[in-house]
């Protein structure tokens, strides 16, 4: 015959009482109400194993009688998957001080300080910090990692398409995926929870960076570059923008450390890949360096400081404020002379296009698909870089 369950009543709970002694009021299948003193507790016995064991539920009236009745059925249905209820009890008060230790904003911070700020330059690591306190932050900072859904990041990125920021989007889930990957390799979650959102966001429109890419545009801008009246520094990274070709926030914060005079060589520890780069110097470039090196120099860190801190490199608006005021504005940006570098160095000099682009700092892969090393083809890329300013001389000239 089956043991009797549910033998007490709300009010006999309610209304139990001690005596002075422990009283013990069983519920059946192992739910007991104990009572001593003034405290009325849950007890739960079970078996488990071959050994009797008990597992406490908590105290009456803060769980009531239906909510001890649900503890007991959900231990009993454990018990029938052979499992402890008090070590299954055990694990999820473990995991609930690690889902509080492991918030999604605490596995950000882990990503930024250990990943991040040393794969990427600082300014590039700054912007995608600032992205995350303001598109991810509102929504997900204080969750649990592992309690994040694919829904939740759509919340998150449906906010910022419904703006009409498509790309921004693209930008912050990519940031999110990154934050995942870090977590999954160090354990706190299973798996990358956008990698289900693939194909979601609405496409990027391309923009183009303007720019001029015909030797005659290209001979003009020069010449007024080299009558340009401007700040001196700001002057000295015009002259120097168009020989180097690098992403413009690389050159407005070169720094005079990375400069080897000897060797004609400009090494960046990190470009925006996250991988070194060594950019030769023509003459023409070391010139420039050697005007400029007794202003900037002795006062600060960066061959091209800010105007008000020389503690901080230029301002990442400065080279095309200057073309605006030139009168370049909507045809030429400080990214522009990249572009120029791509098509005059490829058509107008016939140059590879493997060896153009590991100078642009691009992702250049052999014929077996592995990329090359940014340290490759450097006496070619120097030969190249000489040719590149003196070409851009003969258009000044011209």
């Amino acid at each position: 015959m089956a043991r009797q369950l549910n033998k007490l009543s709300a009010n006999e709970v309610k209304n139990a009482s001690s005596s002075g002694k422990i009283r013990k009021l069983a519920d059946g299948g192992g739910l007991t109400l104990v009572i001593k003193g003034d405290s009325r507790y849950w007890w739960l016995r079970y078996r488990f194993a071959g050994n009797e064991k008990t597992l406490s539920l908590g105290s009456y009236p803060q769980v009531s009688l239906a909510a001890a009745r649900k503890a007991r059925d959900e231990a009993r249905a454990l018990l029938q998957q052979k499992i402890d209820p008090s070590a299954h009890k055990r694990q999820e008060s473990t995991q609930r001080v690690s889902d509080g230790e492991n918030t999604f904003r605490t596995l950000c911070e882990d990503w930024y300080k250990q990943k991040h700020s040393v794969e990427v330059t600082e300014a590039h690591a700054v912007r995608n910090w600032r992205r995350l306190e303001i598109y991810t932050f509102p929504l997900l900072a204080k969750r649990p990692i592992r309690s994040i859904q694919p829904a939740d990041i759509l919340q998150v990125l449906d906010g910022i398409v419904k703006k009409g920021n498509v790309e921004t989007a693209h930008r912050v889930k990519t940031l999110i995926s990154l934050v995942f990957r870090y977590a999954v390799a160090t354990s706190r979650v299973d798996s990358d929870v956008t990698r289900d959102l693939t194909g979601y966001l609405p496409n990027t429109q391309v923009k183009h960076q303007h720019a001029l890419v015909r030797p005659d545009e290209a001979s003009l801008l020069l010449k007024d570059i080299h009558a340009y009246q401007g700040h001196f520094a700001t002057s000295a990274a015009l002259k120097l923008s168009p020989l180097v070709f690098t992403r413009p926030g690389d050159t407005r914060q070169m720094r005079w450390e990375h400069i080897d005079f000897e060797k004609a060589q400009w090494e960046l520890p990190t470009t925006k890949n996250g991988a070194p780069l060594i950019v030769p110097l023509s003459t023409q470039a070391i010139t420039i360096l050697n005007e400029i090196e007794p202003v900037t120099k002795h006062r600060s860190p960066y061959v091209f400081p800010n105007v008000r801190d020389a503690k901080r490199p230029m301002s990442n608006v400065a080279i095309k404020a200057a073309l605006d005021r030139m009168g370049y504005g909507g045809r030429m940006t400080a990214h522009g002379f990249r572009a120029m570098a791509r098509t005059l160095l490829q058509e107008e000099l016939k140059y590879p296009v493997h060896l153009i682009e590991m100078q642009l700092g691009h992702r250049v892969a052999d014929m077996h698909g592995r990329a090359y090393n940014r340290t490759e083809f450097l006496d070619d890329r120097r030969s190249m870089m000489q040719i590149w300013a003196n070409y851009l001389d003969k258009l000044r000239e011209d």
